[in-house]
Protein backbone atom coordinates (compact mmCIF):
# COMPACT_ATOMS: atom_id res chain seq x y z
CA UNK A 1 0.00 0.00 0.00
CA UNK A 2 0.94 3.67 -0.73
CA UNK A 3 0.65 6.25 1.69
CA UNK A 4 0.51 9.96 1.44
CA UNK A 5 0.26 12.72 4.08
CA UNK A 6 -1.02 16.22 3.98
CA UNK A 7 -2.74 18.92 5.45
CA UNK A 8 0.38 20.21 7.89
CA UNK A 9 0.96 23.84 7.81
CA UNK A 10 1.54 27.01 10.13
CA UNK A 11 -1.19 27.76 12.89
CA UNK A 12 -1.01 29.85 16.18
CA UNK A 13 -1.15 27.96 19.40
CA UNK A 14 -4.64 27.09 20.44
CA UNK A 15 -5.68 26.32 16.90
CA UNK A 16 -6.43 23.05 15.16
CA UNK A 17 -5.44 21.75 12.27
CA UNK A 18 -6.75 17.83 10.18
CA UNK A 19 -4.26 15.98 9.06
CA UNK A 20 -5.03 13.20 6.30
CA UNK A 21 -3.68 9.85 4.75
CA UNK A 22 -4.61 8.73 1.75
CA UNK A 23 -3.88 5.07 0.93
CA UNK A 24 -3.75 3.77 -2.79
CA UNK A 25 -3.31 -0.24 -3.46
CA UNK A 26 -4.86 -1.66 -0.71
CA UNK A 27 -7.93 -1.78 1.60
CA UNK A 28 -6.89 0.49 4.36
CA UNK A 29 -9.29 -0.75 7.24
CA UNK A 30 -7.59 -3.95 6.79
CA UNK A 31 -4.23 -2.01 7.98
CA UNK A 32 -2.93 -1.38 11.24
CA UNK A 33 -2.40 2.20 10.79
CA UNK A 34 -0.95 5.22 12.79
CA UNK A 35 0.70 8.72 13.33
CA UNK A 36 4.27 9.41 14.34
CA UNK A 37 5.48 12.63 14.62
CA UNK A 38 9.56 13.83 14.35
CA UNK A 39 10.26 17.49 15.88
CA UNK A 40 13.72 19.07 15.06
CA UNK A 41 16.81 16.81 16.32
CA UNK A 42 14.67 14.63 18.36
CA UNK A 43 13.80 10.85 17.07
CA UNK A 44 10.22 9.75 15.31
CA UNK A 45 7.49 9.44 18.18
CA UNK A 46 4.01 7.53 18.39
CA UNK A 47 1.31 9.68 18.36
CA UNK A 48 -1.58 7.07 18.19
CA UNK A 49 -2.98 4.84 15.89
CA UNK A 50 -6.12 2.52 14.78
CA UNK A 51 -6.32 -1.23 15.14
CA UNK A 52 -7.58 -3.24 11.97
CA UNK A 53 -10.81 -5.37 12.87
CA UNK A 54 -12.51 -2.61 14.90
CA UNK A 55 -10.79 0.21 14.86
CA UNK A 56 -9.70 0.47 18.51
CA UNK A 57 -7.52 3.58 19.00
CA UNK A 58 -4.62 3.93 20.76
CA UNK A 59 -2.68 7.63 22.11
CA UNK A 60 0.24 8.79 23.90
CA UNK A 61 -0.39 10.07 26.90
CA UNK A 62 1.22 13.93 25.76
CA UNK A 63 -1.69 13.60 23.21
CA UNK A 64 -4.70 12.51 24.40
CA UNK A 65 -7.31 14.21 24.45
CA UNK A 66 -6.13 17.05 22.15
CA UNK A 67 -5.74 14.48 18.90
CA UNK A 68 -8.30 11.94 17.41
CA UNK A 69 -7.73 9.06 14.32
CA UNK A 70 -10.68 8.35 12.56
CA UNK A 71 -10.99 6.50 9.50
CA UNK A 72 -13.22 6.50 6.35
CA UNK A 73 -13.22 3.27 4.76
CA UNK A 74 -15.01 4.00 1.80
CA UNK A 75 -12.39 6.66 1.20
CA UNK A 76 -9.47 4.57 1.90
CA UNK A 77 -8.28 7.81 4.23
CA UNK A 78 -7.13 7.98 7.52
CA UNK A 79 -7.47 11.29 9.34
CA UNK A 80 -5.62 13.10 12.41
CA UNK A 81 -7.77 15.50 14.21
CA UNK A 82 -5.06 18.42 16.23
CA UNK A 83 -6.77 20.56 18.27
CA UNK A 84 -5.39 23.11 21.07
CA UNK A 85 -2.03 22.84 19.04
CA UNK A 86 0.81 23.80 21.48
CA UNK A 87 4.42 24.82 19.99
CA UNK A 88 5.86 21.81 21.18
CA UNK A 89 3.39 20.33 18.84
CA UNK A 90 5.74 21.10 15.80
CA UNK A 91 6.73 18.59 13.81
CA UNK A 92 6.93 16.41 10.66
CA UNK A 93 3.58 13.85 10.72
CA UNK A 94 4.05 10.59 9.43
CA UNK A 95 1.13 8.09 8.62
CA UNK A 96 2.11 4.51 8.68
CA UNK A 97 0.28 1.06 8.31
CA UNK A 98 1.10 -2.29 9.25
CA UNK A 99 -1.06 -5.73 7.96
CA UNK A 100 0.09 -7.55 10.63
CA UNK A 101 1.00 -5.51 13.75
CA UNK A 102 -1.07 -6.74 16.99
CA UNK A 103 -2.39 -4.12 19.10
CA UNK A 104 -0.10 -4.38 21.87
CA UNK A 105 2.76 -3.66 19.31
CA UNK A 106 0.95 -0.25 17.64
CA UNK A 107 3.32 2.04 19.33
CA UNK A 108 6.60 0.45 18.01
CA UNK A 109 7.48 2.51 14.87
CA UNK A 110 8.34 -0.84 12.71
CA UNK A 111 5.17 -0.44 10.70
CA UNK A 112 5.59 -1.53 7.27
CA UNK A 113 4.23 1.34 4.91
CA UNK A 114 5.20 4.68 5.54
CA UNK A 115 3.56 8.08 3.86
CA UNK A 116 6.26 11.41 3.20
CA UNK A 117 5.27 13.43 6.17
CA UNK A 118 3.64 16.67 6.29
CA UNK A 119 4.79 19.46 8.59
CA UNK A 120 2.88 21.13 11.46
CA UNK A 121 4.32 24.59 12.68
CA UNK A 122 2.63 26.12 15.31
CA UNK A 123 3.52 29.58 16.38
CA UNK A 124 3.30 30.82 20.22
Amino acid sequence: VQLQASGGGLVQAGGSLRLSCAASGGTFSRYARAWFRQAPGKEREFVGAIHRNGGSTLYADSVKGRFAISGDNAKNMMYLQINSLKPEDTAVYYCAADRSKIYSSLTHPDYSYWGQGTLVTVSS
